[in-house]
This record gives C-alpha cells, structure tokens and sequence, in this order.
C-alpha cells in the first residue's frame, strides 16, 4: 500500500500545474491525441503561458461544433476523456461563471492533467 496519494485538483492548486511547461506540454499532447482519435484537430503552440486559454477556446469550438452536428461523438470523446455525466454535472455547479460548453472544456482540460500527473506519480 502506498503511502503517498495523488495530489486533490482544486481551482486552487489547478494554476500551479498549469505554470509547469512539461505537464502543460504533456496536458495539451493527451487533449490532442483523444480528440485526435475521432479526427478532430485541437493545436498546441506551446505557450506554456497562455495554454489554458488556448486549450480551452479550441475545445469550446469543438464541442459547440460537435452539440450541433455529432452529438454521439461528443459522447464517445468524453468516454475516451473518462468524464461521466455525473462529473459534468456536478462541474457544470462548481463553475457558475461558465456556461455549459466552457464549463465541459474546462472539465476536459482538468481530466487530461489528472491522467498526466497520474502517470507521472505512479511511473
């Protein structure tokens, strides 16, 4: 049994991971190969200052895109993240000042850290 745990997100703490650039760069490379498995395309710069912002508008546009046109891939892209409906929901209520679609790509960007910093604590 391990005696350390995998360190809680918060929006607290989330702002410290997102000033690190190799779990910034390794974040947005595992937003790009989940969506990039359904064939859809999501950039990376490499900012490591402004991905969030970038991460973040790039998944709205995808997302918005996906409601109104393929909304069973939306689906499966959030099954492959590893986001349940029960996650969204309850994200959708801690973030009263994003709408649905900012409040799901926020929520996709935290579930990809959390993969990241997962692999990075238990390799």
């Amino acid at each position: 049994m391990m005696s350390e745990r995998l360190p809680k997100l918060t929006e607290t703490n989330l702002q410290t991971y997102f000033n690190k650039a190799e779990i910034v760069r390794q974040t947005a490379e595992q937003i790009m190969k989940d969506f990039g498995v359904f064939g859809l395309q999501i950039d990376f710069s490499g900012d490591i200052e402004n991905a969030y912002i970038e991460l973040h508008t790039q998944l709205i546009a995808q997302i918005d895109e996906l409601i109104k046109t393929s909304y069973s891939k939306l689906i499966s892209v959030l099954y492959r993240i590893d986001l349940s409906e029960e996650e969204l929901r309850q994200g959708a209520k801690e973030l009263p000042r994003y709408n649905q679609v900012e409040a799901i790509a926020h929520l996709i960007i935290v579930r990809e850290l959390k993969k990241v910093l997962s692999r990075k604590f238990f390799s």
